[in-house]
């Protein structure tokens, strides 16, 4: 099965974009979405996060947050907001804010390849939240929201959008909404059959293709696909629900941001004793402007209303013995272990405050993206987080080195913006 194939997307009726589109389901907080809601009532939140039309207090999946949100759907779809197309399409998706500009492809990628590790993850997946969005795939009866992929540059990729993209565009919409403010989506039909076939070769060589963002949205896709070919097995494998719903652009387009951390408290120590025994670990040193790392080993601490650079070494063993740190050395060299995420895990927030498992430990948060240092400082300041942790960027190249391997990159990597929109193109699972 190739990698990419056209698919009948349901997308946003003429003139209705701005309406409808929505920011990702899991970049946005219950009280954010209903928030947005209350201006634009036609919003794709209104699926991702169903819970805005009901009363408040409900369990994120309690049974009538899935049924609202096939409601909803229903209700958008009747209204004529939504219109499918009659034939197979790939959709030219180009996001714009300000010099920035990434011109990528919505297509209906290959579950069977997503198994087969030729669309690679670099995270893993919390179970709950697979759940999650199983439901509301299931509920909706359509994949929403596409998951983001990366593809290596293509010549032949390239000039093929970039032709596309001279056209007029069927969407042209710049939603202004936080982390939205000022981007501009816009969106081509593919219909020209040589030009699918291009990109369909075009892609197919590429060989592999990567996850960036949606890891979750994808693994509940593969697992609604497996549990309704299981259902069928006389069925030929290339329905729509042996697909999943994503967007893939060249990774020499993208802007990768760095993922902040806050820390709930400083386990048991005083200020003091904690910057004390945090110099015992790299070079720290007060800094009178907030701190972002320029380089890799470099992180801005935040704390009592003050900055800090810390400079981290690869390598460096915790300056003090810990018994969440005594573990067995792994046998096999560890291909994530220079990345400044575990550097700060492995040196800091394991050793000194016991922070042992960053998925799942509620006295660890994190701000991503556009939120940036005034998110950190905001929410430190608050009083709702003790410590404010500044991160440089993962790069790209550990991303594609570590999928490769089969290797997981640790929680909170990468960040990447702009970031896509709900409700431009869906998948729907006929």
């Amino acid at each position: 099965m190739p990698l990419i194939a056209p698919f009948t997307g349901l997308r946003a009726a003429p003139g209705r974009a701005a309406e409808l589109l929505a920011p990702p389901y899991d970049v946005l907080e219950t009280a954010e979405a209903q928030a947005l809601v209350a201006d634009y009532p036609w919003s794709f939140l209104h699926l991702s996060h169903p819970e805005v039309d009901l009363p408040p207090g409900l369990a994120a999946h309690a049974p009538a947050v899935c049924a609202q949100a096939g409601l909803n759907f229903a209700r958008l779809r009747a209204a004529g907001l939504l219109v499918r197309d009659g034939e197979p399409c790939y959709y030219c998706y180009q996001l714009r804010r300000g010099a920035q500009v990434q011109t990528g492809l919505v297509v209906a990628a290959s579950l069977a390849a997503y198994r087969a590790g030729r669309i690679r993850r670099h995270e893993a997946t919390l179970a709950e939240k697979e759940d999650d969005r199983v439901r509301q795939i299931a509920s909706v009866g359509a994949q929403t929201g596409p998951a983001y992929l990366i593809h290596r540059p293509s010549s032949a990729i390239d000039e093929t959008l970039a032709e596309i993209a001279r056209g007029e565009p069927a969407v042209d919409a710049t939603i202004a909404d936080g982390s939205w403010d000022g981007v501009q989506h816009r969106l081509w039909v593919v219909s020209n059959p040589a030009a699918i076939a291009r990109l369909t070769a075009g892609f197919e060589a590429q060989g592999r293709l990567y996850i960036a963002d949606g890891h979750h949205r994808t693994a509940a896709a593969a697992r609604i696909g497996a549990a309704r070919q299981a259902a069928h097995p006389e069925r030929p494998g290339n329905e729509s629900y042996n697909r999943f719903l994503a967007v893939s652009f060249p990774a020499d387009q993208l802007r990768v941001l760095g993922v902040h951390r806050l820390l709930r408290d400083l386990n048991g120590l005083d200020a003091a004793v904690f910057l004390s025994r945090l110099a015992e670990c790299g070079a720290l040193v007060p800094s009178p402007e907030p701190v972002m790392p320029e380089r890799p080993g470099d992180f801005g601490l935040y704390l009592d209303r003050a900055w800090y650079r810390l400079t981290l070494e690869p390598g460096r063993a915790p300056a003090w013995p810990s018994a969440l740190s005594a573990s067995p050395a792994p046998l096999e060299p560890d291909p994530a272990a220079h990345l400044d995420v575990r550097l700060l895990q492995d040196q800091v927030l394991e050793p000194l405050l016991g922070i042992e498992d960053p998925r799942h430990d509620p006295r660890i948060g994190f701000v991503g993206g556009s939120r940036g240092l005034p998110g950190l400082v905001q929410q430190v300041d608050g009083g709702a987080w003790r410590l404010g942790l500044s991160l440089y960027p993962a790069a790209l190249d550990d991303l594609f080195t570590l999928a490769d391997a089969g290797a997981l990159m640790p929680p909170k990597c990468t960040w990447f913006e702009p970031k896509l929109a709900d409700g431009l193109v869906s998948l729907v699972l006929d």
